[in-house]
């Protein structure tokens, strides 16, 4: 076969995309954009690190389900390549929650309000899992499927996580338990960008043999 049809067999637009999957993108796209909005308010007033940490994962994590829409069609090779940008953006959120909570374990700061950070990590706790439930069902696709449902997944572990720094910081009258909680979502994050990325380098590496296979 020729150059050119072994590129269209490996990078041809992918036909008959589930309009569920769209529906679900779209959903978990406004969820979390309103999200980010509110906790980058209340992270502020609540003078939370892990609050912080939260609004910047549902900023990512919205551009990300943009993202994911723009290219839900294309051909597995430009999913994938996008899916390896996701990650990195992932990785990239999780050092700037890093660089957020060091900065205020350096220079300390006002106390958080524990029972803000409660109320608002519940309202997150429901909306993530909310999302996550409706992204469940095709937590088994290709790289870019795969990095949306770890996205919620991550994100409802994070809000559970937040809680606890609530409880923590209600119970010890100190910032340690937000600040702990704030690193252990940065870990995450970056955890999961790694996930994603070598997902991602699977199907190229995939897509490359096929390729191959098809020009001999």
């Amino acid at each position: 076969m020729s150059d050119r049809g072994a590129k269209d067999a490996c990078c041809a637009p992918v036909a008959g995309i589930d309009p569920a999957w769209r529906r679900a993108l779209w959903v978990a796209m406004f969820a979390n954009g309103g999200m980010s909005i509110a906790e980058t308010v209340f992270s502020l007033w609540a003078n939370s690190s892990s609050l912080q940490a939260d609004a910047i994962d549902f900023l990512g994590d919205t551009i990300n389900y943009a993202i994911s829409l723009g290219v839900a069609s294309l051909a597995l090779a430009w999913r994938a390549r996008v899916a390896v940008v996701k990650g990195a953006t992932l990785i990239i959120m999780g050092l700037a929650v890093l660089a957020v909570a060091g900065w205020r374990l350096v220079v300390g700061g006002a106390m958080p309000q524990p029972a803000t950070m409660g109320v608002i990590a519940i309202v997150a706790l429901v909306v993530n899992v909310g999302v996550a439930l409706l992204l469940f069902r095709f937590r088994t696709g290709d790289a870019n499927m795969r990095s949306v449902w770890i996205c919620s997944r991550n994100d409802a572990i994070g809000n559970i996580a937040i809680l606890i720094a609530a409880l923590g910081v209600f119970g010890s009258g100190t910032m340690w338990p937000d600040l702990v909680v704030a690193l252990v979502m940065a870990a995450l994050g970056i955890s999961g960008g790694l996930s994603i990325i070598r997902s991602a380098r699977r199907e190229l590496k995939q897509v490359r043999h096929t390729s191959d296979v098809v020009r001999a």
